[in-house]
């Protein structure tokens, strides 16, 4: 359910499917058989809590459709395991992907849902083997399972990330592989990729400027989008949420940083039409 129990002033997010996908994506509905621009991603391209997200600035701006295929709290396996959605996205004249962390697919350590990317499942015998002093049966999120491993054994989680990042590295191709020829990556973030992401409170997780570098020959183009101070202050004024919510709003991005990354996004698309 995509309706947010925010009181009268409450967000709809027109839920909508395509084709034989188990998702539920943002609507209203668009019609497959025109042109249209896919835009695949978490929860920043679905546009939790804003009215209007940047897919639909986007296709303002272009006078083009855009379906936003954006899933909350999705990742790469969200697409490689919907065979439906991945369709829809490769009839695209063109995608982007909001590049997301590297802890939220499915791995050699551990398994994660399959549309809820964030959710931990199990650990496989490889984690188990290599931290048996863990306890997993009370962790449920990918984040929370990472801080639990790195102050277990740092020396072994380095193991974990190097794993996550090939992983990561490996999984993004064969979701590129499976798009439209003209693809545009999309960074969102509060600060622009770094040479080092091993902070576990850097989002998108364990992704840093040489794997971005490492996927440039897949794609058409890579934007680096970082919100403007201003665009940050408004963010707890220009979203709709409840207060129960307040802490997950703060992690996304407002309406203003919206409108800026559909004014990054806008002119390279139409460069690409």
């Amino acid at each position: 359910m995509l309706m947010l129990d925010a009181g009268a002033g409450a967000l709809d997010y027109s839920p909508c499917r395509y084709g034989a996908s188990k998702a539920v994506f943002r609507g209203p509905l668009r019609d497959l058989s025109w042109p249209y621009v896919a835009m695949l991603g978490g929860s920043a391209t679905f546009g939790k809590y804003v009215d209007r997200p940047f897919p639909a600035l986007v296709e303002q701006t272009l006078g083009r459709q855009v379906v936003n295929l954006g899933g909350l709290n999705a990742g790469p396996d969200f697409y490689l395991t919907d065979s439906a959605a991945l369709a829809v996205a490769a009839g695209a004249c063109a995608a982007v992907v909001q590049l997301t962390g590297a802890e939220a697919l499915s791995n050699p350590f551990y398994s994660v849902h399959s549309r809820r990317n964030d959710r931990f499942l199990a650990a496989t015998p490889a984690l188990r083997a290599l931290f048996p002093q863990v306890d997993f049966t009370e962790i449920h999120f990918t984040r929370h399972l990472l801080q639990v491993l790195r102050r277990a054994d740092a020396g072994a989680f380095d193991q974990v990330e190097l794993a996550l990042r090939q992983n990561w590295l490996a999984k993004m191709r064969l979701l590129l592989a499976g798009l439209p020829a003209r693809r545009v990556l999309l960074w969102l973030a509060d600060s622009p990729p770094p040479d080092r992401a091993d902070s576990l409170d850097r989002a998108p997780l364990f992704i840093d400027r040489a794997m971005l570098e490492a996927l440039r020959p897949e794609v058409t183009a890579i934007v680096l989008t970082t919100p403007s101070p201003r665009a940050r202050a408004l963010a707890p004024f220009d979203m709709t949420y409840p207060e129960t919510e307040a802490t997950q709003a703060a992690c996304l991005p407002g309406a203003a940083v919206h409108a800026e990354v559909a004014e990054h996004l806008a002119p390279v698309l139409r460069g690409l039409m």
